[in-house]
């Protein structure tokens, strides 16, 4: 049976399905008609072979507690073998529902509350939540945007950051959201010898790794053994197939004994087995969904280069970040001469958008907007149209 859910263009209406995206407006404090582009869910439809696994599951008709054995392990590594050139060992495999999730069971499993964490601002919003949330210390060894327009490493401010603040954890965001960053193997061989020096675990959190436009996806832990011993591999099928609902990620920690403390940190939040509808869908994706992903890779690429364009002859005193990860843009505002404040009534109330302000990502991001192009291209075009009118 071919694949059925190719077509890109076409724009499904999300409005009253229990949608975050859509139908969160007023209570998230947004004005009710706003077009939304910020949390990183698509607005296409998934692969159908990957919808037909669930309708037969469901079929079913009874949802007892479910759990996956070898076939499910074999599935997950053959995609990133295929994909990322990594073979991981089925030992290694820890399930979580959700990346996040994983990151706040890390910071408790492998620090104490007082101790400080390490991240690299502007990043991806939960990590400063989950670490906080649980009474550690945020510390950033923040990226600086070079004149190549791209974002680089401070690795001589990273290792003095971990020394003062007697780091033992760092979370790696690879790709990098919302910077579009996709970490070269020399720079990741960099940060691992600094973690690896002062012994600090590093938790990898790869979500976006099958969304690389330039460069090539670098699994931290597949670089050296050294660094295997010292990570934790965050994997997911939710992005690259738009199954976040699903709550289903795959955690790869080949050292057993941060194994161990991390199964312990499940075990005391109550966590056993997954939703069977997430394992369903996980191995139908990674099994079947090649050729739904070859073609909403090839779209996503020409949603950024739309992009590209619009910003550089459209919008004035607006600049793209080179974007090389990721379907989520980095817009750089700050030479539009609007304050922090001044952006948010902009984009908001006049252009009516809900995208993500470059705020949340920490004091690095002021003056910036992620937005989602994983959307058909007439939406984009919309949401850039309502930019430059109100611009």
């Amino acid at each position: 049976m071919p694949e059925r859910n190719l077509d890109f263009d076409r724009v499904i209406d999300r409005r009253n399905t229990r949608c975050l995206k859509y139908d969160f407006a007023v209570r998230r404090g947004m004005p009710e008609d706003v077009l939304p582009l910020w949390v990183a869910d698509m607005d296409f439809e998934t692969s159908s072979y990957v919808e037909d696994a669930l309708v037969e599951r469901a079929k079913e008709g009874i949802f007892g507690y479910s759990e996956v054995q070898t076939p499910y392990f074999e599935i997950v590594k053959n995609w990133m073998v295929r994909h990322h050139g990594w073979e991981p060992k089925e030992r290694w495999l820890v399930k979580t529902p959700g990346i996040v999730f994983a990151l706040a069971m890390a910071v408790k499993a492998y620090t104490e509350v007082g101790d400080s964490v390490l991240i690299q601002q502007p990043v991806y919003y939960p990590f400063s939540e989950v670490i906080r949330d649980n009474g550690r210390i945020v510390v950033s060894s923040d990226l600086y945007l070079g004149e190549d327009g791209r974002y680089h490493i401070d690795f001589e401010d990273f290792e003095a950051k971990i020394i003062e603040h007697q780091i033992k954890l760092f979370l790696l965001c690879s790709p990098h959201n919302p910077v579009g960053r996709v970490w070269t193997k020399e720079e990741l061989v960099r940060l691992g010898e600094i973690c690896l020096k002062h012994e600090v675990i590093v938790v990898s959190d790869e979500i976006h790794q099958d969304f690389v436009f330039q460069g090539k996806h670098q699994v931290f832990a597949g670089i050296r053994k050294e660094f295997e011993d010292i990570s934790i591999t965050c994997t997911s099928p939710s992005k690259t197939f738009n199954l976040a609902g699903m709550m289903i990620s795959n955690l790869f920690i080949p050292n057993q004994e941060m194994r161990r403390r991390m199964r312990k940190q499940l075990d005391a939040a109550g966590i056993s087995q997954l939703g069977v509808m997430g394992l369903v869908a996980c191995e139908a994706a990674y099994e079947k969904g090649e050729e739904w992903y070859d073609a909403m890779h090839r779209y996503l690429r020409e949603n950024i280069e739309f992009v590209a364009n619009y910003v550089r002859e459209q919008l004035p005193g607006v600049s793209m970040t080179d974007h090389e990860g990721t379907y989520l843009v980095w817009l750089d505002f700050r030479k539009t001469g609007k304050s922090v404040d001044e952006l948010e009534e902009l984009i908001i109330h006049k252009a009516k958008l809900w995208l993500d302000s470059g705020k949340i990502f920490g004091d690095s991001g002021k003056g910036f907007q992620r937005i989602n192009v994983a959307c058909p291209r007439s939406v984009l075009k919309e949401a850039l149209d309502r930019i430059k009118k109100n611009l």
